[in-house]
């Protein structure tokens, strides 16, 4: 066997423990929202409001300890590191409404985004080859971020389930992939 044949073996290999591992890791995830939609949920919440601490220690240590920024620059960093702290803290206190307020938040951030996806593309309208589908795009696109700001807790939670079935979806699939992955077909 030669160098290249084991290269290229130990290179398939690790991409199919990468393809393996993600699918596992995605197919569980995927489960735990479907089956415990709360909870993971809250887990989530919990993993965000670690990093809102860690980010904020972060910013606060810039702010502290550099010697080349200068006296705004270090404050600026100060305060956000201190608000992130903060948000962290409260997200850590109550992890299901900080979730909550987290799906709503990002809710109402799709619905305007759609909204405003749909007015650019009727904007648009004069460059595009295809006017029919821009058209029909844009009113879609319009129509469904009205329907999500008007009811941005029922989108929230289709959302999720949607995240679920989808990582258990892709999970499967790159299970599959992970051992299919560098297989000569016949």
């Amino acid at each position: 066997m030669s160098a290249a044949t084991g290269a290229e073996k130990a290179a398939v290999n690790g991409i199919r423990t990468a393809l393996g591992v993600g699918g596992v890791l995605a197919l569980i995830v995927g489960i735990l929202i479907l089956v415990w939609p709360g909870k993971t949920a809250a887990v989530v919440a919990i993993m965000i409001a670690i990093y809102l601490v860690i980010a904020g220690l972060v910013y606060a240590g810039l702010g502290i300890f550099s010697k080349e920024k200068g006296g705004w620059s270090r404050v600026g960093h100060i305060a956000l590191g201190v608000v992130f702290v903060i948000a962290g803290v409260l997200a850590m206190i109550s992890p299901l409404a900080f979730a909550g307020w987290l799906a709503l938040f990002l809710a109402i951030l799709l619905g305007i985004t759609w909204i405003i996806e749909g007015v650019v593309a009727l904007s648009t309208l004069g460059d595009s080859s295809s006017k029919g589908w821009s058209v029909f795009f844009a009113i879609i696109s319009i129509i469904a971020g009205i329907v999500v700001l008007f009811s941005p807790l029922w989108a929230a939670v289709v959302l999720w389930w949607i995240l679920g079935i989808s990582l258990v979806v892709l999970g499967i699939i790159n299970i599959v992939r992970a051992f299919t992955f560098g297989k000569k077909s016949l």
